[in-house]
């Protein structure tokens, strides 16, 4: 049987999770030099964006070691089994190169590490799908044929309301943040081989939204192409009913929706306030 595991910020719910008996390992926020946590379980999305906006201390982020991944694969494998480990971008952390060492570390245990050139609702959305096709009883060929056909054609924008969290953590140029600061810009980010790059820019939050939707139509012409479908958030719940209700009604042929706030890792990057939608097309047999 394939075992699937994934990290932390997946952006799936723990009851999926738990559901699926899909594997975790943790990314770690760390606030000074004195305070780490895993994520999730070792401090709370609530707790998390309530010291981020009250307190002058920049949080910092670290990836899994090794040892962390061992574990879970020796863990989760029973006589038998291979193991698929899909992580967040290996362009934004060094998880994908943990868990590849990890997989070393168990020669007794087959191991397939996929680089999702992704995060958040981007690496759920694989995650979920490679779940489906593992409980289906796909071959390790077959899904890892799936996932790169979503690797490719996955879109996912969002917006911060402030680009100072990704500067700060070394996730966008300098100039691209002091343009963001000025006038009420709002650029429009996004996903390029693995990497978070601004592809556009747009006065005001309600314009921003209304340019991530339009993009998101224009890649997905065909409305009769079924889809998987995201919407998530940082400490900005209020907005995800009317995003998730728009992008519902742009692809009313969805298979899957995700929606949800992001984890502390990529909160500590995006800041609160940010906004994103994500689209990935099923193949035509589906």
């Amino acid at each position: 049987m394939i075992k699937i595991i994934t990290d932390s910020t997946c952006a799936l719910s723990p009851e999926f999770l738990a559901e699926r008996a899909i594997g975790m390992v943790h990314l770690k926020v760390n606030f000074g030099e004195t305070e780490s946590y895993d994520e999730l379980s070792g401090i709370s999305n609530a707790e998390f964006y309530h010291r981020l906006l009250t307190e002058n201390v920049f949080p910092s982020t670290s990836q899994p070691a090794a040892g962390e991944f061992k574990a879970e694969y020796e863990r989760i494998a029973e006589p038998g089994d291979e193991i698929l480990v899909l992580t967040l971008s290996g362009k934004l952390s060094g998880t994908y190169g943990s868990a590849v060492m990890a997989s070393k570390m168990v020669p007794d245990i087959p191991v397939t590490v996929f680089d999702s050139l992704s995060v958040g609702l981007g690496l759920g959305l694989m995650v979920a799908t490679a779940s489906d096709m593992a409980l289906a009883g796909a071959p390790m060929a077959e899904i890892l044929a799936r996932l790169e056909q979503m690797r490719r054609d996955v879109r996912i924008y969002f917006i911060v309301d402030t680009l100072e969290y990704l500067h700060k953590g070394g996730r966008i140029g300098g100039a691209a943040a002091f343009f963001g600061g000025i006038l009420n810009i709002k650029p429009i980010l996004t996903f390029i081989d693995g990497k978070i790059e601004a592809i556009d820019k747009v006065r005001s939050k309600r314009k921003a939204l209304t340019r991530i939707f339009d993009l998101l139509d224009q890649n997905f012409p065909d409305k009769s192409q079924s889809v998987q479908i995201g919407v998530m958030h940082a400490a900005a719940e209020s907005e995800l009913p009317a995003m998730e209700e728009k992008l519902l009604s742009l692809f009313p042929n969805h298979t899957r929706v995700i929606t949800g706030e992001i984890s502390p890792v990529l909160g500590a990057h995006g800041g609160p306030g940010l906004l994103g939608a994500g689209v990935v097309s099923n193949p035509a047999s589906e």
